[in-house]
């Protein structure tokens, strides 16, 4: 598919057919994710593949959402929040991988101009940059004939209980992908030109 097509194709699927999801096609998804643009190409996503029904049991009891149990996969899409500190190694990365080269940029030392971050800008940044990864998934899964729906309504505390999650490891979302099992119709949407605030 054309990738105009992949992204007017996406739905949220709820309701998924039987059937596993090859190794193969997992290794598609996650490389998808990879491949997302990260700030300061920090790379923070994080993905715990839950493909047994006990693990998908499990994980379904932190959510409200009971569906997710009959994807194939739920993703479970983390932020590694030590990533933060790699910045200036990152910066440096792109630098010699002449990410910049011949731009124009007032940066002066990237570790000077880092901005200065509390636990919750940290954490919210780092979850902007993953949510970048997962909706390369979600779009991939388009492309391979899969469904998938965003679930940001889950117990978080629970669920880094559940998986035994280390503190630095912080759970944006759930992501089950399977075969769909509905045609949603698209969805409402406004009017293009409500998206522009102005042309200046």
């Amino acid at each position: 598919m054309e990738l105009s097509e992949i992204i007017a194709a996406r739905r949220s699927i709820r309701k998924f057919k039987p059937g596993e999801i090859s190794q193969t096609t997992i290794k598609e998804l996650i490389d998808a994710a990879r491949l997302a643009p990260s700030g300061s190409n920090l790379q923070p996503a994080r993905f715990i593949v839950a493909k047994s029904a006990a693990a998908k049991e499990n994980i379904g009891k932190c959510t409200p959402y009971k569906f997710i149990v009959k994807a194939a996969v739920i993703f479970v899409c983390c932020a590694d929040l030590t990533t933060i500190t790699t910045r200036e190694t990152r910066v440096g990365e792109l630098f010699k991988e002449g990410a910049f080269d011949g731009v124009e940029m007032d940066m002066g030392d990237p570790s000077a101009t880092a901005p200065v971050m509390d636990d919750n800008m940290i954490k919210a940044y780092l979850s902007l940059n993953t949510a970048i990864a997962i909706e390369h998934i979600a779009l991939k899964a388009v492309d391979l004939g899969l469904g998938s729906c965003w679930i940001g309504r889950f117990d978080r505390e629970k669920l880094k209980d559940t998986l035994r999650l280390d503190e630095n490891i912080y759970p944006v979302m759930l992501l089950p992908v399977g075969y769909p099992d509905q045609a949603p119709k698209p969805r409402p949407r406004f009017a293009l030109d409500k998206y522009i605030l102005k042309t200046i």
